[in-house]
């Protein structure tokens, strides 16, 4: 399900943050970082805020400094979710995950194109569901899932890739009860490596809308993000 929890702490959109770049590829804009002839690529799925949240490429680039092309689409083709101006329920109807995968297809096929060996990806909220549906079909070696939104236990038992999932405590979304069911799950499937984490002291979102004056938080984010990266130096590469 998703909720107002989705949409706290919304960020300061720039198109111009990262020290990476902004290029067309599988058919959609993407905030492009890291080694372009690296043979192993991360996509990075948004919330419903969309690709230009500072702290999301701030994210990208991190990735990328462990040698990862990391690749963040525009799945809303520029109409992120903007709460001045629409509510979620709203929004979502012309933005759904069914969408997003879709959409992630040709992206993936073209960096298979160029040489790329293993793909790996990580969701945020929205953006979680999309990894799912990715790792149900195999199109992916590697998943991460950080404060998942819309993710059933159904989705989980269909998982084919690795996958980490990095929750918070304070979930009204996806709260650790859930979590411990996916867990659960996934504890039956031991031919799929996984691990479920809750992050105490943290609510949905935390990863990557934190405040950069809430130390503890960002302290927690920085964690999930050196959890992450790790998964994908272990399965991605």
């Amino acid at each position: 399900m998703s909720g107002p929890q989705c949409c706290e702490n919304p960020p300061t959109l720039s198109s111009r943050c990262g020290t990476g770049s902004v290029a067309e590829i599988g058919g959609l804009k993407a905030y492009i970082s890291g080694p372009s002839d690296s043979k192993h690529a991360i996509l990075l799925i948004s919330d419903v805020y969309g690709y230009e949240a500072p702290n999301l490429r701030k994210l990208a680039d991190k990735v990328a400094a462990a040698g990862f092309y990391v690749v963040v689409p525009d799945f809303f083709y520029g109409d992120p979710f903007a709460p001045a101006t629409t509510t979620l329920q709203v929004w979502i109807k012309s933005h759904g995950t069914d969408k997003g995968f879709e959409n992630a297809k040709p992206i993936i096929a073209e960096l298979k194109s160029r040489g790329v060996t293993t793909i790996g990806a990580a969701g945020f909220c929205w953006g979680a569901k999309v990894v799912v549906e990715l790792s149900k079909v195999s199109l992916i070696q590697a998943a991460v899932l950080l404060h998942p939104s819309l993710v059933t236990v159904d989705d989980i038992k269909d998982i084919k890739a690795p996958i980490a999932i990095l929750g918070a405590e304070t979930d009204h979304i996806s709260p650790p009860e859930l979590l411990k069911r996916f867990e659960e799950v996934l504890s039956t499937r031991p031919e799929v490596n996984s691990y479920v984490k809750i992050f105490p002291g943290v609510a949905h979102g935390w990863s990557v809308r934190y405040k950069v004056e809430d130390e503890e938080t960002v302290k927690r984010a920085e964690e999930a993000h050196q959890n992450m990266v790790d998964w994908f130096n272990q399965y991605a590469k």
